[in-house]
C-alpha cells in the first residue's frame, strides 16, 4: 500500500525524492518522509499529513548528498504519527518498507534483549533495527542476514551511513522496480514515479537484493551471486500522470474511457470478431475448459460479477466468481478443465497475487486480466490480457473497471464462439461493443449538468440504496461502492428482489434508492420492486434506457441512457453511476482522489 521511492544521480536529491513522492501518494498519505545520505552520515525528517508537508520542510532544511529514499504511508501497524512515519533510522543505516511484517512480536523481543528500545509502534523500525545490529560494513551480507530472519511480505530501500554512493533494495511478494537512466537511477513501488525521467527499468524478483548507483545496477540472487537482469520497457507516457484540464484524477479518467475502449476494440477485434492474438492467447488454450472460477478484490470483483453473467450466457460455461482473500482458505477444487481468471488493476494486489501462486503451484491453468505489463500477477499465469487502461491514479477506480468489463466481455464472446453458443450472433454483439466509444463520449457530455444536480439531490440523504436486477444489480454493487469510496455516504446495493426480505425494512421517507432499469427482460419486475417503495415513502432517482416503457410515476426524478443492446448498457450504466459519485464527493467538498483510509494499490492481506 505504501509508495516507496529513491534516487541516486547528479540532481538535487531532494527535489527528485519529492517530485517522486508526489506520483506516488495515492499509495498512501498518512505521513510522508525522507532521508539522505552523504559522507556527514544520514539525515532523515518525516511528519505527518500530505507530501505538501514534507515538501516544506525540505524548503527549510539543507539537506545534501547524492543518494536519497522517500516514502509516503498508508498505515498498517500504528497511527498515523511522526514516530511511525518512514524513513526509519539509526547511525547505520535508514530503510523504508512497503509491506506486513509477521513474525513482529518474536523480532521484538528479541531486539528488546539486544538492548535495542523501540520508539515507534511499526513493524518497519525492527527492519531498521535488525540492519544496525547485523551491519558489519558488508550491506549485500547484512540484507541477506536480515531477510533470513523476516517472515512476511516486504519491499525495502535501505540506505547505510558509510556508503553514500549507493542505495539497496530487497523484496519479497511486496512489488520494486529499479528505474534506469545513464548517469541516474531510480528506486519506486512502480511505474509511475519514475515515468518522468526514464521509462527503461529492472524489476526486482523474490528476495533479490540491488546495489544501485549512478552509473550501474547489480542485482543479486539469494545465494548472493549476481543475476543478469532483462531490461523492461514501459510504453506509457509520463504526461498522463498529470490532470490536464480537469480538477481531479478521478474526472479525467472517466472521461478517457472512451479512449480506452477504442484501445481495447483496435486490440482485441478483428474482422467483426473477439480476437486475443495480439495478447499471444491461442484458440486451443481456451477451448478447452469446462469451468471457470474469477479471483478478483473490490472493484475488479465487481466486474468479475458481470463476466460471469456475460460468459455463463454467451458460453453456457459455469462460472464461480471469488474474493481472492477467501480464495486460500476455501480448499478450492482446481482440475485440468479449470481455467483461472485474476483480475487486478495494479497486478500487484497481494490477496489475488497469494491465490495466483496457489494456482500456479497446483498446475492449474490461468489467466490475468491486469494493467500494468511486468506486474508480479502477470508473471504467475499462463497468459494475460492486458488492459490498455493507461495509469489510473484516482484511488477510485474508473477506465480500468471499465476496461475490466471489456476484457471480459470480449472473452466471453470469444469463448460462446468456440463453444458453437454464438455463431450466428457474434457479429452483431461485437458491432454493438464497437459503438459504444462515440456513444459514451456523447453521453459524457450530454448528461453531466443534469448528474450534477442528480448529486445535490442526493446530498440530502445519510443512507442510499442501490437496487436493479440481472447485469442492473451487479452494477449497482459498483455503483454503491463509488459512492461509499469518495463521498463517505453509506451506500448498500440489492437486487431488487430482495428488498422485500428484509431490506424493505429500512426504508422511510429518509431513504434515497438509486434504481437501475436498463435490462429489458426484467424491466416489469423491476418497477414492480421500484413501486413497493414508493409506496412506503421513499425517494427513488431511475437511471433507464430509451425505448423502455417506464410509469410515468417513476420519471420525475429520473435520467435517460441512449439505447442499446441489453448486454452493452453496463458500460453506459458505469459511467454514468462514477459521474454521479464524483459530483456528490465534489459539492462535499471533499478529496476525490485520496479517500480517507484508503490506497490505490494494495499490497498487504
Amino acid at each position: 500500500m505504501c509508495g516507496i521511492v529513491g534516487y541516486i544521480g547528479p540532481r538535487k536529491v531532494c527535489d527528485i525524492v519529492v517530485r517522486q513522492l508526489k506520483k506516488m501518494e495515492y499509495r498512501g498519505y498518512d505521513s510522508v518522509g525522507l532521508a539522505v545520505v552523504n559522507e556527514n552520515g544520514i539525515k532523515t525528517i518525516k511528519t505527518v499529513g500530505r507530501v505538501a508537508e514534507i515538501e516544506k520542510m525540505v524548503a527549510d532544511a539543507e539537506l545534501s548528498g547524492v543518494c536519497g529514499i522517500g516514502h509516503t504511508r498508508w498505515a498498517t501497524h500504528g497511527e498515523p504519527s511522526e514516530k511511525n512515519a518512514h524513513p526509519h533510522s539509526t547511525n547505520k543505516v535508514s530503510i523504508v518498507h512497503n509491506g506486513i511484517i509477521e513474525n513482529g512480536e518474536e523480532l521484538k523481543g528479541w531486539l528488546e534483549s539486544q538492548g535495542y528500545a523501540l520508539e515507534s509502534e511499526t513493524d518497519s523500525e525492527m527492519i531498521a533495527k535488525l540492519l544496525d545490529f547485523y551491519y558489519d560494513g558488508n550491506p549485500i551480507d547484512t540484507l541477506r542476514k536480515v531477510s533470513l530472519r523476516l517472515e512476511g511480505a516486504y519491499a525495502l530501500g535501505v540506505l547505510f551511513h558509510d556508503a553514500p554512493d549507493a542505495m539497496f533494495a530487497l523484496k519479497k511478494e511486496s512489488p520494486l522496480i529499479v528505474g534506469i537512466c545513464d548517469d541516474e537511477k531510480f528506486l519506486s513501488s512502480d511505474l509511475n514515479a519514475i515515468l518522468e525521467y526514464t521509462n527503461r527499468y529492472f524489476v526486482l524478483e523474490e528476495d533479490e537484493i540491488a546495489v544501485i548507483r549512478r552509473n550501474k545496477v547489480e542485482i543479486f540472487g539469494t545465494d548472493n551471486e549476481k543475476v543478469e537482469k532483462v531490461e523492461s520497457v514501459a510504453n506509457w507516457q509520463a504526461g498522463v500522470t498529470d490532470k490536464q484540464k480537469f480538477s481531479h484524477f478521478m474526472r479525467k479518467e472517466i472521461a478517457e474511457q472512451p479512449c480506452v475502449l477504442s484501445n481495447i476494440i483496435r486490440k482485441n477485434i478483428k474482422g467483426g470478431a473477439p480476437d486475443f492474438s495480439a495478447d499471444g492467447i491461442p484458440d486451443d488454450y481456451l477451448r478447452k475448459f469446462r469451468r471457470i472460477c474469477i479471483v478478483a478484490c473490490g472493484t475488479a470483483r465487481y466486474a468479475g460479477l458481470a463476466g460471469k453473467s456475460w460468459i455463463e450466457k454467451f458460453a453456457r460455461i459455469p462460472v464461480e466468481v471469488v474474493v481472492a482473500s477467501e480464495f486460500r482458505y476455501m480448499d478450492p477444487i482446481l482440475s485440468r478443465e479449470t481455467l483461472v481468471i485474476f483480475i487486478s488493476q495494479s497486478g500487484e494486489t497481494a490477496d489475488t497475487l497469494a491465490a495466483a501462486r496457489l494456482v500456479k503451484a497446483a498446475g492449474t491453468s490461468a489467466i490475468g486480466i491486469v494493467n500494468t505489463a511486468g506486474s508480479s500477477i502477470t508473471r504467475e499465469v499462463d497468459y494475460n490480457i492486458f488492459l490498455e487502461a493507461g495509469i489510473e491514479v484516482a484511488v477510485a477506480s474508473t477506465k480500468a473497471y471499465i476496461a475490466m468489463l471489456a476484457a471480459l466481455y470480449l472473452l466471453a464472446l470469444k469463448l460462446g464462439l468456440l463453444t458453437g453458443n454464438l455463431t450466428n450472433n457474434v457479429h452483431f454483439l461485437c458491432n454493438e461493443f464497437m459503438d459504444l466509444p462515440e456513444i459514451l463520449e456523447q453521453l459524457l457530455a450530454d448528461k453531466e449538468k443534469e448528474i450534477e444536480e442528480f448529486a445535490q439531490f442526493c446530498l440530502k440523504f445519510e443512507v442510499v440504496f442501490f437496487a436493479g436486477r440481472g447485469l442492473d444489480y451487479l452494477l449497482a454493487l459498483e455503483g454503491a461502492l463509488k459512492l461509499k469510496e469518495i463521498s463517505y455516504i453509506n451506500a448498500q446495493a440489492y437486487a431488487a428482489g430482495e428488498l422485500k426480505h428484509g431490506p424493505l425494512s429500512l426504508v422511510t421517507k429518509d431513504t434515497l434508492v438509486i434504481a437501475l432499469a436498463t435490462q429489458g427482460y426484467v424491466l416489469k419486475k423491476t418497477v414492480s420492486n421500484l413501486q413497493e417503495i414508493k409506496a412506503r415513502g421513499g425517494s427513488v432517482l431511475l437511471i433507464f434506457k430509451a425505448g423502455l416503457d417506464v410509469p410515468r410515476e417513476l420519471l420525475s426524478d429520473s435520467l435517460k441512457l441512449p439505447r442499446v443492446e441489453d448486454n452493452v448498457t453496463p458500460f453506459l450504466t458505469a459511467a454514468v453511476l462514477q459521474l454521479l459519485a464524483y459530483h456528490v464527493a465534489c459539492a462535499k467538498k471533499l478529496d476525490v482522489d485520496k479517500p480517507r483510509n484508503l490506497a490505490k494499490s494494495v499490497t498487504v492481506e
